[in-house]
């Protein structure tokens, strides 16, 4: 029997297996949605035990990466959903730094703080299109949607991001790759 189908049965060692295997690659695209450390490991731990409990629903003949996916995709953005848009407070700086540095990081903020006002599912889509520029496909398979809905999602993130970010006195053009930590 192989391992999936061990894994839908039940069987506790199958299910360890696919833990180690595949532990990191969720733990990575949590973190590219969620964009916290911290978060993404405990929203891993979470989605291990809803893939094990979850254990019966799933097809041994599907593709076990794209099921996990999928579970933590909807575990992030029910995390992103509760969460309030955070003002972050700057960090004091060592010595006095450039006027130049001052104004790229407060602008990596503002930048930041438009990002974290989206609604979560435009946050998500335009985090991984245009910060970890993932393909809109592997987008829309962990969304469970279609491409043209993740690519109407990222023109209404740019589109209200935009919109922030003129009003907070940012011109937008070439400022949401700034969004990288």
């Amino acid at each position: 029997m192989d391992l999936l189908r061990r894994f839908a049965l039940g069987e506790i060692d199958a299910f360890e297996t696919l833990v180690r295997q595949f532990q990191g690659d969720i733990f990575a695209w949590t973190l590219r949605i969620v964009r916290d450390p911290g978060i993404a490991e405990d929203l891993t731990v979470e989605t291990l035990w809803r893939i094990y409990r979850a254990r019966h629903q799933f097809r041994p003949d599907g593709n076990f990466s794209a099921w996990a996916r999928r579970i933590s995709t909807n575990l992030a953005l029910d995390y992103l959903r509760r969460r309030r848009p955070e003002q972050s407070l700057p960090a004091e700086p060592a010595g006095s730094p450039e006027p130049d540095q001052l104004l790229q990081r407060e602008t990596r903020e503002k930048i930041q703080q438009a990002f974290r006002r989206l609604p979560a599912k435009l946050q998500v889509a335009a985090t991984l299109a245009l910060v970890e520029e993932q393909p809109y496909a592997e987008i829309a398979d962990a969304l469970g949607t279609s491409v043209g809905a993740v690519k109407l999602r990222v023109f209404r993130a740019v589109r209200i991001l935009r919109k922030q970010l003129s009003h907070l006195g940012l011109r937008s053009e070439g400022n949401v790759s700034r969004v990288r930590k």
